[in-house]
């Protein structure tokens, strides 16, 4: 008959969505710009070794890389980098994933990129000072005895030899350096140890008096209570920024105060530089997002009157806001969509500037996902998302319920999200449930669930995923006798702790992950030497602490079978975290796998790296749970 599925056990489909389609299917887009009638983004391409290309696009919709290969834009400052490119009227100026120097391109046909800052100290968050001739930009200089320093540096553009000049100096930490548009003032962002930029920060402003700065002073942070983000000047040059003094991140003037009192958050944690959630459409008019309930939103809010106006969209997940000619630019995607760059106008349309692939699969072989929420012992209520098994063309019996995997996001003070990610869909058409959590610590929920971490990494997020399976086992939409756990990062720390402490999941993947605590405070970079301060107490005073919660000091109580997947190049995650779990399992008799990637850091970037991960983890689960490898 018409339509009928054929029966296979869960776990076992048959699927369209092969690795090679979630390698090259969706490429990141991040770090969107405008100048003049030109509007620049970056493009991450796992295809071309994971090369991040800036690319522009004219008034009349001419689109076209500015990167020669192999230039890659890519800062390694804090490690995890973030926006490091800033445009003139015929100049671009792009820190080198290669070198870490920045370089300057001539924006024309057949230029190439000359290099203007020598080999040694590392750029991000670059901005132009037209006054001054120079870059103001975040300075990271690395020693060999001690910890890097950083600090605001000007770079001087009309030097025959570069001059790097420190502007503002002292603080561990700094973002957002961001000139006024009547070119007389200079604000920043800082932060210190112990605290992270969703802890503590400090916002700055200074006056630019020729190449230096002057009449500094604080304005807004100061008693180390709020988390400061995106400070940004209006066109009639006020100061905006957004800060979660009431709980929530809003946003705010630095001369009038609150301008949206709304239980929503406007910020993300700031783990790279330059992210945006709002930008000025005029003096009168912000562009913005926002996020509630896991969701996101868009809209414009009239500073005078505080009016939030939403833009109504079939988007669920956006980012990189950027106003240009009277609308709201961002990267945005949705269940079934991948990521894309489109204009939302104040009237509500919707134009489609940048996709870079289109995905050819049917909406029958894509999960919807479900939003879900479950109380904790002590009733704070958490979200997650489930997706269902989905093929447009296989089906179970139906007394068979399916494996699950639950996904915990890195961070931990990250997020999940609705929008499309092929990661999940690759699990979801082949069988497994996927529940995606964002358990207690996770952006999105205001300040006091952010903190509801403290001191509590390694067990209220550990609960978290029992208390998802627990719930959907109570709902019956899953086999709790079939349930994985994956992470990544942080979230592979959560997933060796799960797999250690308790007896809820039968496999895990850990994905560059963390098992072991000590180690991981005295081995780590600088950006997060001191983020376990909060999660888990202070180092090496709570030593006790330290030892108790990590998992390779009780690997007598891992008794399931684990994959490892790790980069060798990472500085966040030292490779031996995950060799020393290995060698431990192994000596126990426990089914281990171990893959290591030469030519890979902190995450996966390069396509065949990518492949190589998900078959090695789908053929993991195929032999532990004893199921016929689908294609």
């Amino acid at each position: 008959m018409l339509g009928t599925k054929t029966k296979k056990p869960f776990g076992s489909w048959p699927s369209v969505i092969n690795p090679q389609l979630v390698s090259g299917a969706a490429p990141s887009l991040n770090y969107i710009q405008s100048h003049g009638e030109r509007l620049f983004w970056v493009e991450n391409r796992p295809w071309e070794a994971g090369r991040n290309v800036i690319i522009s696009r004219t008034a009349e919709g001419l689109i076209e890389d500015l990167l020669p290969s192999p230039y890659s834009h890519y800062s390694r400052v804090h490690e995890y980098g973030g926006m490091a490119y800033a445009v003139t009227d015929n100049r671009l100026y792009f820190v080198n994933a290669a070198d870490q120097r920045i370089y300057q391109l001539a924006l024309g046909k057949g230029s190439q990129p000359v290099a203007i800052t020598p080999c040694g100290p590392r750029f991000a968050d670059l901005v132009v000072d037209s006054h001054n001739r120079r870059l103001i930009a975040v300075c990271e200089q690395h020693f060999d005895n001690r910890e890097p320093e950083n600090y605001l540096a000007g770079i001087a553009l009309d030097s025959a030899n570069t001059q790097i000049q420190r502007l503002a100096s002292g603080a561990d930490f700094y973002a957002y350096p961001r000139i006024s548009p009547d070119g007389q003032k200079l604000c920043w962002i800082e932060w210190n140890h112990p605290n992270m930029p969703w802890d503590s920060t400090q916002l700055w402003q200074a006056n630019i008096s020729g190449e230096c700065l002057a009449n500094t002073k604080l304005v807004a942070g100061g008693d180390n209570s709020e988390a400061i983000f995106q400070p940004q000047w209006s066109p009639d040059n006020q100061l905006y920024f957004i800060s979660d003094r009431s709980n929530w991140w809003n946003i705010y003037c630095a001369n009038t105060g609150i301008v949206l009192d709304m239980a929503a958050e406007f910020a993300t944690p700031l783990w790279q530089f330059g992210m945006s959630t709002y930008d000025f459409i005029d003096s009168n008019t912000i562009g913005c997002l926002w996020t509630q309930g896991g969701i996101w939103h868009c809209g414009t809010v009239n500073i005078r009157s505080g009016q939030l106006t939403a833009m109504h969209s079939q988007f669920s997940s956006m980012e990189a806001a950027c106003c240009y000619n009277d609308s709201l630019y961002m990267v945005a995607g949705a269940p079934a969509m991948a990521d894309q760059i489109v204009a939302v106008c104040q009237q509500g349309d919707i134009d489609y500037v940048y996709a870079p692939s289109s995905l050819d699969i049917e909406a029958g072989n894509i999960a919807e996902p479900e939003s879900i929420s479950f109380a904790t012992a002590d009733g704070q209520w958490v979200q997650a998302f489930f997706y269902p098994p989905t093929n447009s063309l296989y089906q179970a019996e139906d007394s068979e319920l399916p494996p699950v995997i639950a996904i915990c996001h890195g961070g931990p003070t990250g997020a999940t999200s609705s929008a499309l990610n092929l990661k999940i869909q690759y699990w979801t058409n082949r069988g497994f449930a996927v529940v995606d959590i964002n358990y207690r610590g996770s952006t999105g929920f205001g300040r006091s669930y952010r903190h509801s971490l403290t001191a509590a990494w390694g067990i209220a997020d550990v609960e978290d995923t029992q208390y998802a399976i627990e719930y959907l086992t109570a709902q019956q939409k899953v086999d709790p006798k079939r349930c994985i756990i994956r992470g990544s990062s942080a979230g592979g720390y959560t997933v060796l702790s799960a797999l250690t402490f308790t007896d809820t999941f039968k496999a895990g993947a850990s994905l560059y992950g963390i098992g072991d605590l000590q180690t991981l405070v005295s081995d780590t970079h600088k950006f997060e030497s001191r983020y376990l301060d909060r999660l888990v107490g202070p180092y090496p005073e709570r030593r006790d602490i330290y030892r108790q919660r990590s998992p390779i000091h009780h690997i007598e109580q891992l008794n399931c079978p684990v994959i490892f997947l790790q980069g060798l190049e990472d500085k966040v995650v030292p490779p031996n975290q995950a060799q020393m779990m290995v060698d431990s399992l192994q000596q126990k008799g426990i089914e281990v796998v171990h893959i290591t990637f030469p030519d890979e850091g902190h995450g996966f970037r390069k396509a065949d790296n990518i492949i190589r991960a998900l078959e090695a983890e789908l053929a993991f689960y195929c032999d532990v749970f004893k199921l016929t490898e689908g294609h």
